[in-house]
């Protein structure tokens, strides 16, 4: 945990607010004259005050202004974090993915074609699945597409952003649209005012509306390209329509009114099914929480009641029965919508309606099966979440391994509602209240649906500034619940100072405890959170890792761009056409087959180079020069045919091995996950190979052996058997072994490796790839075969 005394200027300037609350409040508080607490006003002459009376009017109306110039805080501190924190760019490489995902659905698609003709390496790598089946693509049957593995729903909202010119404005946007469903939240959920007031503004929707804009975690989830703002804005509307909708049919019942189709209470109940399903679009887990949210707010009503006739003469109104069903009804057509698009999406990633992520992670990763909600062996994936699964999930993902990554969560989350994570025991007291009033009771429901919904799941997902993101999306409700501890806190020092100075108030006490309660997350900031987002700030060389500006200023307006990173090709790739196209570098075969296929333009390299002791990144780019004429040999390494097109009782993952034989000092190596048959299968760029001969290069230690075996359009054409010369012991020096090499048909159109893997069960290789031995492709030798002019 990292605190103490601000650091930065963003931290100065909030502990210079903080100071200036407090001190504002407490001068407020003894200024403003006190007035007495009068009763009830006794009947007088004049005219009686009707059921329209002004004054709640007026005090709504001046609450809506306040929380509409919070919403107004909010996005500029949002669209503030975007240049200091973020320095221009998203960061982390979810939003680098969900970047490339916007701008591919704000081209039209939700896949794109992989252009059989080039190099999949080059267009390939983390977060993206292929669509095709193998014997389509190999009989030339169907062409490959490309997806990014994320759920579509806030890529839809991102692709709005990069249609208008302005991504990035999407986020302060989000941040505005918060701080008013925060305050909409509050206002269905605990309309009460302070005791003895006459309540001309609703105190805690507006205290919750101000926790919400000074939320650091709410900033970075609304300034960085991440679902979570989203998620959380249809988790908080669609609670607020949920009630709004069981209010207004009540309304209409206490009139003795039918709930018109089209009424107030159908279009509320439309508005919480649209939020519901675009947040199922968006974040199924939270999905799930709310669904089970929604209950606690429906529930209340059914048990109270409503009005079966109203005053009046004529037919009486729908049964109770018939109206939650007109109401149920609007809200399940409201969710088809983002139902659909989940749907679409979902089906053009994997060709079938099964989970894009699943379908990645089963050939990009291992053990089988390792990335799934739920509990057993063999769950946590070890090429993405390596560290952490050997560390906590030695034993499988069972009652105690995902009571420690909740917990571990809650740790990182106490800090994310108001900055602090004294702080959150605000949030637990305005829990205990809510807890206690049956229309405020699913608030404090929903935070513990939220964390029982993400317990199945077995990777933290945690990381500074970004606060254990998975619990963010009820941040607003959190928000509503700590305004109203915080606000009953108040209530209760007034009725300590009624009881000493006798029966008198400030007319300012409300406005003065607003400003106290501004004070506490603004110091939380500066002495505690801010340190968080400032490591975010400076992590992985402090910038994006890719910046069109940087391009532009060196004077590139047409060609290739190769870029190091996944980051970097997930910023700057687009599906669209464009003069400048920015591909993955690879730094083998790979890159002149792209530069081939493109055109022979002009070809540069983008460097982001991160000093070794960390700071801030250097870049720099370069003019990549390829030979006119196609080399007699070229070599393409194994770890550039990452991800594998399938693997059956195996995984593959690119492994360092520098200071060994391996060519680079990286190879691809191959873990078997079991006894039975254990085979990964790579695809090789067809076009390039025809008529040239190739031979694998392996690399092998301890009893590691198996076979290469060459598939050229679905039939096995040749196979390498490989075995050690002589057992070795484990940590052993690694042995590599040039196979002799072998022609490729001049007529091929698809061709693979097939990498099995033997001796796995001997040597006590289990699914967490924990072995001495070792089998892997290092690289691929060809020599001959076809220009792009041939």
């Amino acid at each position: 945990m990292r605190a103490g005394l601000p650091r930065d200027p963003a931290q100065w300037i909030a502990l210079a607010l903080a100071l200036a609350a407090l001190l504002a409040g407490a001068w407020l508080l003894r200024r403003s004259p006190a007035t007495a607490r009068a009763g009830p006003a006794p009947p007088g002459p004049g005219p009686a005050r009707s059921g329209r009376d002004p004054a709640p009017r007026s005090g709504a109306a001046l609450g809506a202004a306040i929380a509409a110039a919070l919403s107004v805080v909010a996005a500029l501190l949002s669209a503030a974090y975007v240049a200091v924190y973020l320095r221009g760019g998203p960061r982390i490489i979810d939003a680098t993915s969900y970047w490339l995902e916007a701008r591919a659905m704000a081209a039209g698609y939700l896949a794109w074609p992989l252009d059989v003709d080039e190099p999949a390496a080059s267009v390939l790598g983390r977060f993206l699945v292929r669509s095709d089946a193998m014997g389509d693509t190999m009989a030339g049957r169907g062409a490959a597409e490309v997806a990014v593995l994320f759920p579509p729903g806030y890529p839809a909202l991102l692709a709005l952003g990069f249609l208008a010119g302005a991504p990035l404005a999407v986020g302060p946007a989000l941040a505005a649209a918060l701080a008013i469903a925060t305050y909409d939240l509050a206002a269905r959920f605990a309309p009460e005012g302070p005791a003895g007031s006459a309540a001309p503004i609703r105190f805690v929707p507006l205290v919750a509306a101000l926790f919400s804009a000074l939320c650091a975690a709410l900033r970075y989830h609304t300034a960085d390209t991440m679902s979570h703002g989203l998620a959380a804005l249809c988790f908080t509307v669609a609670l607020a329509s949920a009630r709004r909708a069981l209010d207004e049919a009540r309304a209409a019942a206490s009139a003795g009114a039918a709930t018109e189709p089209l009424g107030p209470a159908v279009r509320a109940a439309a508005l919480a099914g649209l939020a519901a399903g675009w947040l199922a679009a968006t974040r199924p887990p939270s999905a799930l929480a709310l669904a089970a949210t929604l209950p606690f707010v429906i529930l209340p009503a059914i048990a109270t009641g409503c009005p079966a006739a109203g005053p009046g003469e004529g037919d009486p109104p729908p049964r109770p029965s018939l109206r939650l069903a007109r109401l149920a009804a609007a809200m399940a057509l409201g969710a088809l919508p983002g139902l659909a698009l989940l749907a679409a999406h979902q089906r053009a990633a994997t060709g079938a309606f099964a989970s894009s992520q699943a379908a990645y992670y089963a050939v990009s990763d291992g053990p089988p099966g390792c990335f799934r909600y739920g509990f057993g062996a063999g769950v946590g994936c070890l090429g993405e979440h390596g560290d952490f699964v050997r560390h906590n999930l030695s034993e499988g993902y069972g009652f105690l391994a995902a009571a420690g990554t909740t917990l571990r969560r809650l740790k990182l989350h106490l800090v994310d509602a108001l900055n602090a994570e004294p702080l959150a025991l605000l949030v637990l007291a305005g829990a205990v209240i809510a807890w206690r009033r049956p229309r405020s009771r699913a608030l404090a429901i929903a935070p513990l649906l939220q964390i029982a919904a993400y317990a199945p799941f077995y990777f933290d997902g945690n990381y500074p500034g970004g606060g254990a993101r998975f619990f963010a999306d009820v941040l607003p409700v959190e928000h509503v619940l700590a305004a109203m501890a915080a606000l009953a806190l108040a209530e209760r020092a007034a009725t300590a100072a009624h009881a000493e100075r006798g029966p008198a108030r400030r007319r300012g006490a409300p406005l003065a405890a607003a400003l106290l309660a501004a004070a506490l997350p603004l110091a939380g900031f500066a002495f505690r959170a801010g340190f968080d987002h400032a490591a975010l700030r400076d992590r992985e060389g402090g910038l994006p890792m890719f910046d069109p500006a940087a391009v532009a200023r060196a004077g590139v307006s047409r060609g290739l761009v190769f870029v190091d990173t996944d980051h970097g090709f997930n910023l700057g790739f687009d599906p669209a056409p464009e003069d400048v196209a920015v591909l993955r570098y690879r730094g083998d075969a790979i890159d002149r087959m792209a530069w081939e296929a493109r055109g022979r333009p002009p070809a540069y390299r983008y460097r982001f180079a991160i000093p070794d002791g960390g700071g801030l990144a250097s870049v720099s780019i370069t003019p990549l020069v390829f030979d006119a004429e196609p080399p007699g040999e070229a070599r393409i390494e194994g770890e550039s045919l990452w991800p594998p097109r399938e693997q059956r009782g195996a995984f593959a993952l690119p492994e360092h091995a520098g200071g060994t034989c391996a060519s680079a000092g990286r190879l691809l190596a191959v873990h078997a996950a079991g006894r039975g048959e254990a085979v990964v299968r790579v695809g090789l760029p067809a076009p390039w190979l025809r008529g040239a001969r190739i031979s694998p290069r392996v690399a092998l230690s301890g009893d590691g052996a198996g076979e290469v075996r060459l598939v050229v359009d679905g039939a096995l054409l040749h196979v390498w058997r490989v075995e050690p010369a002589a057992p070795s012991p484990p940590g052993a020096p690694l042995a590599c072994a040039e196979l002799p090499p072998y022609p490729i048909p001049e007529g091929a159109v698809g061709i693979e490796l097939s990498l099995a893997r033997e001796g796995a069960a001997a040597s006590g290789e289990t699914g967490q790839g924990e072995t001495g031995a070792l089998f892997a492709l290092d690289a691929l030798s060809v020599v001959g075969g076809n220009s792009v002019d041939r």
